[in-house]
């Protein structure tokens, strides 16, 4: 069971207690990206459980009353084990998405996973019809490149800062330098892509120059916030534009929950205030 500290930025540790998070998200017109928690597994094995673990995750969302979609982590269902073992859980996740009616998202890890995500996504794109998703970071260098290439691609495309922090020679590290490089990449989207536009940020800045941009070319997008971060921004935003929350889930929550409190100091006065009650 996960402690109430933890509980602001966790689900649950089962399907069924994530189902129900996206349930009451619904009810404030919100969808929910479902996302088990794991990462890293050198080993097949594990890799192929959490891949039939989405499956699965997929006949759930699809029999259920909830309207929600997943998403996956490369190094989740195989990367790490090797790029065939990715590719082969990625095709069967992506091909039972597409069966099911349930949206595909594949998450974006450090920068020496890029070549592997996108050339992924690319094949499950096209193959699949626009089924799928994948999240790009402002903070490297090569993301102007990349938009490029996906800006005629079916399906999604999340921007997002960057959660990792690459080397000089590959990316950036000033908070401003990466402000500036999510402008100007926004910008690129709304200017050269026909919709799918995901802007992942927290940051009310970015937010309100997305809008700027969607009045200016009228192209559209969607906002995506995490799980216990700006909630209440994000179900103001939602009575005039499409949010998604992301919402992990798994018994693997403790090095989640460890990540969120370290990145902003109010993340933890938010669990504090939970436990308290306050």
């Amino acid at each position: 069971m996960i402690p109430p500290i933890a509980s602001r930025f966790v689900a649950g540790e089962t399907p069924a207690e994530a189902l129900d998070h996206a349930r009451s998200l619904n009810d404030r017109d919100v969808t929910a990206i479902l996302n088990l928690l794991g990462e890293h597994y050198e080993d097949r094995l594990p890799a192929d459980e959490d891949a039939e673990a989405y499956l699965r995750l997929v006949e759930d969302i699809a029999d259920s009353d909830v309207e929600a979609c997943i998403s996956v982590k490369p190094s989740q269902i195989g990367l790490d084990a090797g790029v065939e073992v990715f590719r082969e859980n990625a095709e069967r996740i992506a091909a039972h998405g597409a069966d099911r009616d349930v949206f595909v998202w594949v998450d974006m890890e450090d920068h020496t996973t890029t070549d592997a995500t996108l050339d992924a996504f690319e094949r499950l794109a096209v193959e699949h019809g626009g089924g799928v998703g994948v999240c790009v970071q402002a903070n490297l260098e090569r993301t102007p490149e990349d938009l490029e290439r996906l800006a005629d691609l079916p399906g999604k495309v999340r921007l997002v800062k960057g959660a990792y922090d690459p080397p000089s020679d590959v990316g950036l590290s000033e908070k401003a330098a990466v402000d500036e490089a999510y402008r100007e990449q926004l910008e690129y989207m709304f200017e050269q892509f026909d919709g799918g536009i995901a802007v992942g940020s927290h940051d009310p800045a970015m937010i309100e120059r997305a809008r700027e941009l969607h009045d200016e070319y009228g192209t559209d997008f969607e906002v995506q916030m995490l799980m216990g971060v700006r909630d209440d921004a994000q179900f103001d935003l939602a009575e005039e534009y499409e949010v998604y929350q992301y919402v992990p889930y798994g018994d693997k929550w403790l090095s989640y929950f460890y990540r969120r409190v370290m990145e902003r100091k109010q993340n933890l006065t938010f669990a504090l205030r939970a436990v308290l009650g306050r």
